[in-house]
């Protein structure tokens, strides 16, 4: 036997090799599965595509004012601590914005402002359609402390409504019939009332979900995007996917208006706290400022002065200017002090007004930080608690900066009260010189200096105050609009040619599955290559399927390909047998049914349209189906031989009729022990003595699978020809041949592949084919076949 064969039969059924071939064959033997497929699935893309829901893209783009990025043109400071907050991962301005803008408490604004927590839709055959422009406008004139989602179904007619939901708590269906503008009461929602839009009054079924806000909150967060281009831009590009683009457009424009108010809310925050302080100390300056004005007038009136004299000119001049100086001091003091009160009394929850700082570069700075930070404080506590880590930083931070300011206004206090008391020290020395003027004049100078002091610094407040609330009215947000809501044309989901493309995938993915199941689940003989992998036996010959049913298809005049096949199995015996003597040949199977009759009856005729006397004994004992196909009578046969004597071989042997050289040795009567009959010493004799009459002698005998009498009569046999049908009999089965084979209890054997579907593929059933010119009386032998026989021939010179 060649290696190549050896290899085969080597190999296990998981180590099958994939022969793409033969694959591709099977594929084109059920192309109408696969256009089935192609068909169904096709046609479930076109009706996802037709009733799915379209989602489109609706995108937006803000700019922040952003001084940590961008082309802001700071100093080289600046510039570098704007590289190490990216080498820190410090979150810019611009971060944080993102982080706002993905916060629920901005969106539940929308949600409540907009009312998105009922949603409303036009009821079809198959699926709902939201819809913007509804007939009708459903209020919850008074929520349940809880919100459950619950659908209602609504029919207008005219001004009548019949409304059908499930109740939220009994999960009963409830049913109420009402008119517009009456409110009614739903269980688990609230008292609902519904008003007509004058602007659609279109009857018909509707369908309206009504579900909490929060539930709502997160399902738009959970559609909304907010990111930056990259990281040196100062724009946030904002996307919203939603499936009806005008109402799309509409919430994504809310929703930047309410962040940009709520920006410009923070800074109006600063300046309202800035007012209320101008405020509260004006009320106390103008306060001493009266008291000491009264006092002047008291003094004035008790001391009967008119004016001041002449006297006290030269002295008001001398120390004007230490005056000046010495009021500038106490008010910077008396300022200091009113913030180093608000500071200590602060505890975190305002923000600190910045009008009325000292002019101090370095406190300017710390109190914008805290400012800054204190606003980013409150906005984290929209989304997150006290107790959350990154609010306690916060918290310590803002302790920190306090600390900070403290000490810088102890710090500029004392500076400040050292220079005070420099003052003193030279107005200590003019009121030296002052004691020669005139007491009256010198009281009357102490009074006027405060007098200057404390106006100055009413002016000073009330001047604050007016630019506070100037700067106020002028608050812009620091975001604006660069790129307003728009929706795409074209929906981004359900995305058509993907679809259209899986669907086709598919529709030829499903068949090809089918086919390789089928191939793992199937127990039957499909090709060459399982009778290879199972045996050595050579394949004699192989014969395709009787279209026709019938029982002799091998003629004088016959052309068809089955015929063909036939007489290529009779020139296949040559390398088998001896053609010099007379030849047994017995032909036997796994099982019935596979076709060792109408394989035997063809053969036998074959080889006596060759001249050849051909004799067929019908030693199926148990159940003999050859005489019958034969269209033939048996009136005694061989087991009359058997059971008597007086029977002669001459007197069982009965002409067929089909052609002089072909004779039938029938069954006769069924005994009762078949084996038995068969082990007769008459046996022997009748067979030796049908060699000296004929050419052949061809033996029908039972299934060897089944029973015992196909192997007795296998030691008459030249050649035993194992009949497997293709689709029919079970690769377990091949087994048998083999064990016969090597285990040598039948020496000389062959496979004739019977019933094999000839279609257009590879292999039996899948492009198995001979090259016949039917109609031009001649046999064309394929190539496939010409390989055939040479192995054949291999195998018996070996």
């Amino acid at each position: 036997m060649n290696s190549d064969n050896k290899y085969l039969l080597n190999q296990t059924d998981d180590e099958k090799p994939f022969d793409a071939k033969l694959f591709f064959g099977k594929m084109l033997q059920n192309w109408w599965v696969f256009l089935i497929s192609l068909f169904v699935c096709l046609l479930a893309a076109f009706l996802f595509l037709r009733y799915a829901t379209p989602d489109y893209n609706i995108n937006a783009k803000i700019l922040v004012q952003d001084d940590k990025k961008g082309g802001n043109a700071g100093a080289a400071a600046a510039d570098v601590l704007s590289d190490l907050s990216g080498l820190l991962d410090v979150k810019s301005n611009v971060d944080n914005e993102v982080e706002i803008l993905t916060t629920n408490h901005l969106m539940r604004s929308v949600v409540d402002d907009l009312n998105l927590n009922i949603t409303y839709y036009r009821a079809g055959a198959i699926r709902r359609t939201e819809i913007y422009n509804s007939p009708f406008k459903v209020n919850i004139v008074s929520p349940s402390d809880t919100i459950k989602a619950t659908t209602f179904n609504i029919v207008i007619n005219k001004n009548k409504l019949n409304i059908t939901y499930e109740d939220a708590i009994s999960g009963e269906s409830m049913t109420k019939n009402v008119v517009f503008n009456q409110p009614f009461i739903v269980n688990g929602v609230g008292v609902l009332n519904i008003t007509r839009n004058p602007k659609n009054k279109q009857d018909g079924e509707y369908v309206f979900d009504v579900m909490s806000p929060d539930s709502k909150v997160a399902f738009l967060l959970s559609k909304l995007t907010a990111e930056t281009p990259n990281k040196t831009s100062t724009a946030i590009d904002i996307q919203l996917k939603y499936p009806i683009p005008k109402k799309g457009e509409d919430i994504l424009k809310k929703f930047i208006e309410e962040y940009i108010g709520q920006n410009i809310q923070d800074k109006n925050q600063i300046a309202d706290s800035t007012i209320s302080f101008i405020q509260n100390e004006l009320v106390v300056v103008s306060k001493e400022l009266g008291n000491i004005e009264g006092n002047i007038q008291q003094f004035k009136q008790k001391s009967k002065l008119a004016d001041i004299t002449k006297q006290s000119e030269l002295l008001v001049t001398s120390t004007s200017q230490n005056v000046d100086e010495l009021s500038k001091v106490e008010t910077q003091l008396s300022i200091l002090s009113a913030l180093q009160n608000y500071l200590q009394s602060n505890n975190n929850k305002r923000v600190v007004p910045t009008s009325v700082l000292p002019e101090d570069p370095v406190f300017a700075g710390l109190i914008d930080r805290y400012n800054n930070l204190l606003l980013e404080r409150d906005r984290q506590l929209l989304t997150a608690t006290e107790d959350n880590p990154y609010v306690k930083n916060m918290d310590q931070r803002l302790e920190g900066l306090r600390n900070d300011m403290l000490t810088n206004l102890a710090n500029t206090k004392r500076s400040l009260t050292i220079s005070k008391n420099n003052l003193k020290n030279t107005t200590g020395q003019l009121e030296q010189q002052i004691e020669r003027v005139p007491q009256q004049e010198r009281t009357y100078l102490d009074l006027s200096r405060q007098q200057q002091i404390k106006q100055q610094l009413y002016l000073f407040l009330l001047q604050k105050r007016e630019e506070t609330a100037i700067s106020k009215t002028s608050n812009i947000s620091n975001a604006r609009v660069i790129d307003p809501p728009k929706s795409e044309v074209l929906p981004y989901s359900p995305k058509k040619m993907l679809i259209i493309a899986a669907a086709f995938i598919l529709g030829l993915l499903f068949p090809m599955l089918r086919i390789y199941v089928l191939d793992i689940l199937n127990n039957k003989i499909l090709n060459k290559e399982d009778i290879s992998r199972a045996t050595q036996v050579p394949i004699v010959g192989e014969i395709s399927h009787n279209k026709d049913g019938l029982n002799l298809v091998v003629t004088k005049e016959s052309r068809s390909a089955i015929a063909e096949q036939f007489r290529a199995l009779r020139a296949n015996l040559n390398f088998f047998i001896k053609t010099d003597s007379s030849n047994v040949i017995l032909f036997t199977s796994s099982m019935s049914g596979e076709g060792k009759s109408f394989t035997s009856i063809n053969l036998a005729s074959s080889l006596s349209l060759m001249g050849k006397k051909v004799v067929l004994m019908e030693l199926d004992l148990r159940k003999p189906t050859l005489t019958t196909k034969m269209g033939m009578v048996s009136t005694q046969g061989f087991t009359n031989y058997i059971i008597s004597d007086k029977i002669k071989s001459e007197d069982i042997i009965t002409q067929t009729g089909f052609n002089e050289n072909l004779w039938l040795i029938s069954s006769g009567p069924l005994p009762p022990n078949p084996t038995e009959t068969i082990l007769s010493r008459r046996t022997a004799e009748l067979v030796a003595e049908l060699k000296q009459k004929f050419d052949y002698i061809i033996i029908d005998a039972p299934p060897i699978g089944l029973v015992s009498d196909a192997m007795v009569l296998s030691e008459y046999a030249d050649l035993t020809i194992y009949i497997v049908r293709h689709k029919y009999t079970q690769l377990r089965q091949l087994n048998i041949i083999e064990d016969l084979y090597s285990t040598k209890k039948i020496n000389s054997m062959g496979i004739v592949v019977n019933d094999i579907e000839v279609t257009t593929g590879y292999g039996y059933g899948y492009g198995y084919g001979y090259g016949y010119g039917y109609g031009y009386g001649e046999y064309h032998q394929s190539e496939s076949q010409k390989s055939n026989n040479s192995w054949i021939k291999k195998i018996f010179r070996s």
